[in-house]
């Protein structure tokens, strides 16, 4: 009996240290993981053109490819895609699933309040789809409380905020989990109109063969536009100010600018001279 006792003393212990080692790695900073050789996860969601996986798996999309760029130019090419819904970003990131949140997130006081934003990569106006024609014509936010549409939108997304702000109600809001069940919402009439960022609604209209079209960006009023930053914990600062001077020489490159436009994003998409300070305080 006492030989058994000693030998489950002596298995907690393992487990113990084992525990201990988890612990002790999971500790790590992003700076202590970058440095010591281990791969810097990347964490997004499917949503086209911001960051989406390619058919390999491979980090696809304009912020995977504007973050990639800018670890390679810190000296880091170690990186690692992981996917999850866009619901489990920040939770995922705090949890250490990953280091760094390259979804295509719009910096907003909420999102401040639980992780540290790197200063903008773009500028990001938000956009409809809408049955072909429009016929609830539907251009802003406040045409959805006129007409008393369904809006449909993804789980997590500024555009909840943005609706409920002009007076649509909840009961008019349909979240899903992304873009394919937004489309697939509007196509099936379900929903009146989808909402997201521009750059995914008009990617979605495009391949919808002519199911749905993407409404003028231009109805929307200049508080709807917002400003598009990579996600990092609070406790790795250190890390995000070199990312951030690293950022400023790399954002609006020709380099850069090549290396994003077959997604769509150019020149009227850089964030001009908007601060992430600037944006937490006033999104």
């Amino acid at each position: 009996m006492k030989s058994s006792v000693l030998k489950g003393l002596a298995a907690l212990g393992m487990t113990a240290l084992a525990y201990s080692f988890v612990g002790a790695a999971n500790a790590q900073s992003l700076e202590e993981r970058a440095e010591s050789g281990q791969p810097i996860r990347i964490g997004f969601a499917n949503e086209i053109p911001f960051a989406y996986p390619g058919d390999d798996g491979s980090p696809k999309g304009f912020v995977n490819v504007i973050t990639i760029g800018i670890l390679e130019k810190m000296g880091y090419s170690n990186i690692e895609p992981v996917q999850t819904e866009w619901g489990g970003l920040i939770p995922g990131l705090n949890a250490n699933r990953f280091d760094i949140v390259t979804g295509g997130m719009n910096i907003l006081a909420d999102r401040c309040a639980n992780i540290a934003f790197s200063e903008p990569i773009a500028k990001v106006g938000d956009g409809f789809i809408v049955a072909p024609g429009n016929p609830n014509d539907i251009g802003d936010y406040s045409s959805l409380v006129t007409s008393e549409a369904v809006m449909v939108t993804g789980a997590g997304y500024s555009n909840i905020e943005a609706a409920r702000a002009v007076g649509v109600s909840d009961a008019n809001i349909m979240q899903v989990p992304g873009p394919t069940e937004i489309l697939a919402a509007v196509r099936a009439g379900r929903a009146d109109a989808g909402a997201g960022t521009y750059f995914t609604m008009k990617q979605l209209a495009d391949s919808s063969g002519g199911a749905v079209e993407a409404s003028d960006p231009n109805a929307m009023p200049e508080d709807s536009f917002n400003w598009a930053g990579i996600g990092f914990r609070e406790t790795d600062q250190d890390f995000l100010a070199k990312f951030n001077t690293a950022l400023a020489d790399y954002i609006g490159s020709g380099e850069m600018l090549a290396a994003v436009s077959e997604y769509g994003y150019g020149e009227g998409s850089l964030p001009g001279d908007q601060t992430t300070e600037w944006v937490c305080d006033n999104r």
